[in-house]
């Protein structure tokens, strides 16, 4: 069993009084055994620096990060977590979020206490990240140079890409992919597509709406245009919403409770815990009504309105969604 948790060796960008604004690392390391485990051992518990060379040999011999990283003009960042506690440091925030777009670990299974509080709101540009107390002489100093400072957004999480770049994924747009979103092997983003940090899409999936903190969506679902699924942080509040194997959330459609397998939500119909729904059965006969949050987490539910009285039906959908083949294809 080894002794460490999580085990990073990054750069760090600065802001003129010292303090990190972001943290990039490389090669993040989960649950180092063996040798590795043992190299590490004396290193200090928490958030550290040290010079390349007095850390050369977990570079060297033990891959710990790119030897190009030997070359660096400034001390490297090290963040040696022993237990998946809360976050202390701006670095430990950033290697919890590497470790999730890494895919090393699925979203809901890192201890994030206190990542807003280490993470500062900064102006992300194309010279990096920059503190908002310092913008404005930034801007002034490029202007004098002759050049333009561009400020993409004003956030506390950056873009993934930026950091973490996952295989067989494609992103129209990838400003709307923070950094801590987990998206797995097929899985493609539409430009009005948006994965929060510590949410993803387990791939291959078709995401073309909203999958907000916390939530993950199985293989094969697929989200319409501007669905939305509902977070701890936009009104799930302790529910984790997640959705199975072959869902379908319809355009404009969205969730607020756990869906099962082979799940359909038609578009324009936001379904939330306290939805009223008359659950049919194949003849249409009526079973029963409930409240959304008894039908939570079952499978083979199709969620339709009557047209002509607005009334929500649920009906058992026997037949799992067929995903278009070519839609999912990455070749």
């Amino acid at each position: 069993m080894s002794d460490v948790f999580a085990f990073g060796i990054g750069i760090s960008q600065t802001d003129s009084q010292g303090n990190p604004l972001d943290c990039y690392f490389p090669t993040p390391c989960l649950n180092p055994s063996g040798e590795v485990a043992a190299a590490v051992a004396s290193l200090p518990n928490g958030t550290s620096t040290a010079a390349p060379e007095e850390i050369s040999y977990l570079i060297a011999d033990h891959d710990l990060a790119p030897a190009v990283l030997l070359e660096a003009d400034q001390p490297l960042q090290i963040v040696k977590l022993v237990e998946d506690v809360a976050i202390d440091s701006t670095p430990e925030a950033y290697l919890k979020l590497h470790l999730l777009s890494h895919r090393m670990t699925l979203p809901n299974t890192l201890n994030l206490d206190g990542i807003f509080p280490h993470l500062p709101n900064l102006a992300w540009t194309t010279q990096g990240a920059i503190s908002t107390e310092e913008l404005d002489q930034e801007i002034l100093s490029a202007r004098l140079k002759g050049e333009h400072l561009e400020i993409m957004s004003v956030d506390k999480f950056p873009k993934m890409v930026n950091y973490v770049m996952p295989s067989g994924v494609r992103i129209a747009d990838a400003s709307r992919i923070r950094l801590g979103a987990y998206l797995g092997d097929g899985t493609t983003v539409m430009h009005e597509g948006f994965v929060n940090f510590n949410a993803g899409a387990l791939g291959p999936n078709m995401v073309e709406g909203r999958i907000s903190q916390g939530v993950t969506i199985d293989a094969g679902t697929d989200l319409g245009g501007s669905a939305s699924t509902m977070g701890t942080l936009s009104g799930g509040g302790e529910i984790t919403i997640t959705l199975g194997k072959n869902c379908l959330v319809g355009a404009n459609a969205g969730t607020g409770i756990p869906l099962g397998d082979r799940c359909t939500i038609e578009a324009g119909l936001y379904i939330t815990a306290g939805t009223v729904v008359t659950v049919v059965d194949e003849t249409g006969t009526e079973v029963r009504k409930a409240k959304a949050r008894e039908l939570a987490g079952n499978s083979d539910m199709l969620f339709i309105r009557n047209s002509q009285n607005g009334q929500v039906l649920c009906r058992t959908n026997r037949r799992a969604i067929e995903l278009n083949d070519a839609l999912h294809a990455h070749n």
